[in-house]
């Protein structure tokens, strides 16, 4: 198989784009570098497609290497046919290329193959070829006893092993059988005996049935962790009407070995081995072949679901260089008080118990009142955790009482925060903090820099996915991994505060060298030039191309520092400033001017007009913030807790996280609630990402409050909404898709809403 033929018809591209990606790849570039700087090469091919190439090329590759080892198998044994060497090579699946070498495949000795020690194989292969004769008869004359053959019956049972295992081996039959399977199979679930009040989360599933290839990936992964946890039972129907299925199973299995019931002596013997191969053979590995297909399609959804969600999350608005103060809220432990400056520089902290039981209101308002003061603080980040509301409530009467401190008040995320606060990261980087303390300098952060700050988190810990404890623990790495590195290199990272966790995740650098510039940055002072970089230990050529245009110097001695514009396209400037006789700081920011210039005219064998073009826009806007502005969710006054709530009620809130069977919104009462897919618009919905992502504020109303249960449901549609064709007029209740999610340990995204209005009202204040 040609792997680069395949992906381009996959991709919908020519060739020699992925072959220019492939071989870009291997010389060990990252995706974000040549989506942004070998645009050329690969016909501009974006992130995305990327992505997919990446994945696909890894997965082609290893089945080329598994054909040859298989091919070399077969080849060994001196069973390799020009037909058989054919369909190997066109194999396209791994699963197919197992199938097909599933007959040769050295394994343990099975009944088949006994028989087969035993010389019954011709018995076999007599009676497939002509039912005219009598088994028995033909049978009498393989009985050994010396090879463990008793009697005539001992020698048909023996071949009718072989001809299972032939029957079974078949590829195609068996591929034919297993889509069949899947496309009307229905998977029928049930309660295990005993286990109605330890399995009660999955009280949804204990009479349950449905078709396999429409099963949501959220359901398929709660059935699974069901059945693993021995609550639930799992039985895959081969279609609704089993007895049909079982039947056209068996019709397929006699019609492809000519098999059929006419009157002749071998007939009704060569049936039943056709019926003991699809009832012990076949639809035993199909049922697990299945099943393992649902759940990789199940996992690679959630895994899909989870990226969409961390990206939309790294990417939210941050507040900028603003003197922050982070409260951790707490009620017997106290409130948790840290200061951050511009920077993100720790530089005061506290802890006040404003809360019962001790109820120091006051007190804890003139802290914060005389921190906020003497650190010239603007923001206040509040975690959403447990006395959220309640230390929102301190701080806006702080507000009330002090207004001559411009301060704006902002609910965030708090998610990850106490795994960030007992990393090895947060004591190296707050080593004479206590941990308890550390929690609140995440939150302050974060408000400052969301991106900067959560990378230091692992992705899993944020918590915006949907059953991420349920999936392929390296597939979800690997693909979180890819996000935070694509989103990294999207807004850029400067290179004189980033951290080592921000650091590696920029393309070309690693941990290592992460930490080498930071150590670099201490000793010898800011960088002030790009060419610097090339100083660092172990910095080589490589990761310097790799890396440059995506590290960026503020207020360094080359304004094109500050730009995406990589150093290798520095003389493409140069040549548009010799051009048009304007300074570069002339240049930087005269969006009417450049508009005027013909970007054509100053492409060249090494740079071509997509590389160009993209240099303009970076003239126009140098080091532009891909990331939206802030908006802020109002939380309703006097509604801060489940009881508060009523149906019909309308609020806004916040979107926490979004998965296929709709969107938890955080409408400020410690219980996220859930907006069904059927309720997120008028219209018919097919994937929720079409009408919200993590971080929007929407309005929502009440539809219903289960106190007990601590659920709520919520709506997006309009009162006068019709019912939608396709939609659930009801939300459905199921073990994966609760109504209500639990404010802690439940993980929460940032309400980036919240903070874009926050900022600009700060900013209306001035420093």
């Amino acid at each position: 198989m040609d792997v680069i033929v395949r992906i381009a018809e996959e991709l919908g591209v020519q060739a020699r784009q992925v072959r220019a990606a492939a071989s870009l790849l291997d010389e060990g570039a990252t995706v974000p570098f040549i989506a942004r700087y070998r645009k050329e090469a690969t016909g501009g091919l974006d992130d995305t497609q990327l992505r997919t190439l990446e994945v696909r090329l890894i997965y082609l590759r290893e089945l080329n290497d598994r054909r040859e080892a298989v091919l070399a198998s077969i080849a060994e044994q001196g069973k390799l046919t020009p037909a058989l060497e054919r369909a190997i090579r066109e194999a396209d699946t791994k699963t197919l290329l197992e199938d097909l070498y599933l007959p040769y495949k050295p394994k343990r000795r099975t009944k088949a193959q006994i028989a087969r020690e035993a010389g019954l194989e011709p018995l076999a292969d007599a009676l497939l070829a002509d039912p005219g004769l009598d088994p028995i008869a033909m049978a009498a004359g393989y009985v050994d006893a010396g090879k463990g053959v008793a009697d005539a019956v001992a020698a048909l049972d023996g071949a009718r092993q072989i001809l299972m295992e032939r029957f079974a081996e078949d590829a195609a039959l068996a591929g034919e059988l297993r889509e069949k399977v899947w496309n009307e199979g229905i998977l029928v679930s049930s309660l295990a005996s005993g286990k109605e009040q330890e399995g009660a989360k999955f009280k949804d599933y204990f009479e349950y049935e449905e078709a396999l290839a429409r099963i949501p990936s959220h359901r398929a992964l709660a059935l699974l962790r069901g059945r693993n946890e021995d609550v639930l039972l799992l039985d895959l129907r081969v279609a609704k009407d089993e007895e049909a299925g079982r039947r056209f199973a068996e019709h397929r299995i006699a019609g492809t070995f000519g098999i059929a019931d006419r009157g002749r002596p071998a007939d009704s013997w060569l049936l039943e081995t056709v019926r003991l191969a699809w009832k012990v053979k076949l639809l035993t590995r199909i049922e697990l072949d299945l099943m393992q297909r649902l759940r990789e399609a199940a996992e690679a959804e959630a895994i899909r679901v989870f990226a969409s969600n961390l990206k939309d999350l790294l990417l939210a608005a941050p507040a900028g260089q603003r003197a922050t103060m982070g409260l951790d809220p707490g009620l017997r432990t106290g409130v948790k008080v840290a200061v951050v400056d511009g920077t993100g520089k720790l530089v005061a902290t506290d802890t006040i118990y404003p809360h019962v039981p001790r109820n120091q209101w006051d007190q804890s308002i003139a802290t914060l009142a005389a921190l906020i003061a003497r650190h010239g603080v603007n923001l206040v980040s509040i975690g959403n955790g447990t006395a959220s509301r309640e230390t929102d409530r301190l701080v806006a009467e702080l507000m009330q009482r002090h207004p001559a401190l411009p301060i704006t008040r902002i609910v965030v995320s708090e998610a990850g925060a106490s795994v960030y606060s007992a990393s090895e990261l947060a004591a190296r980087e707050l080593p004479d903090l206590d941990v308890s303390l550390r929690g609140a300098v995440s939150i302050a952060r974060r408000l400052q820099d969301p991106l900067a700050e959560l990378v230091k988190i692992d992705p899993k810990s944020i918590g915006v996915g949907q059953y991420q404890h349920d999936v392929n623990p390296t597939q979800l790495g690997r693909s979180l991994d890819a996000v935070v590195e694509d989103c990294v290199n999207a807004v850029g990272v400067d290179v004189n505060t980033a951290s080592v966790s921000l650091l590696r995740y920029v393309s070309g650098l690693s941990q290592s060298l992460g930490q080498n510039i930071v150590e670099y940055r201490n000793q010898h002072g800011p960088f002030t030039n790009r060419e610097q970089l090339k100083k660092v230990s172990r910095l080589g050529p490589k990761a310097f191309e790799q890396a440059a245009g995506f590290l960026r110097i503020a207020n360094g001695e080359n304004p094109l520092d500050t730009s995406a514009v990589h150093p290798e396209a520095y003389p493409v400037v140069e040549k548009i400033i010799q051009r048009t006789g304007k300074d570069i700081r002339e240049l930087i920011g005269n969006a009417a001017f450049l508009r005027s210039v013909n970007a054509e005219q100053f492409t060249d064998e090494r740079f071509g007009l997509p590389t160009v073009t993209d240099i303009f826009r970076e003239l126009e806007k140098p080091g532009r913030d891909p990331r939206p502005a802030f908006t802020m969710a109002r939380f309703k006054e006097g509604v801060t807790e489940l009881k508060d709530l009523e149906p019909g009620m309308r609020l806004e809130g916040v979107v926490t996280n979004v998965t296929n069977f709709g969107a938890f919104v955080d409408i400020g009462v410690h219980q996220d609630g859930l907006v069904h897919i059927s309720h997120l618009a008028d219209k018919f919905v097919r994937d929720p990402r079409e009408v919200v992502k993590t971080g929007d504020v929407v309005k929502v109303k009440v539809v219903e409050v289960d106190i007990p249960r601590k659920r709520i449901a919520l709506s997006m549609r309009s009162d006068a909404a019709p019912a939608v064709k396709g939609d659930a007029s009801q939300p459905r209740r199921e073990a994966g898709e609760p109504a209500g999610r639990s404010r802690k340990p439940a993980p929460q995204a940032a309400p980036q809403g919240a903070m874009a209005e926050a900022l600009a009202q700060a900013l209306k204040r001035g420093p």
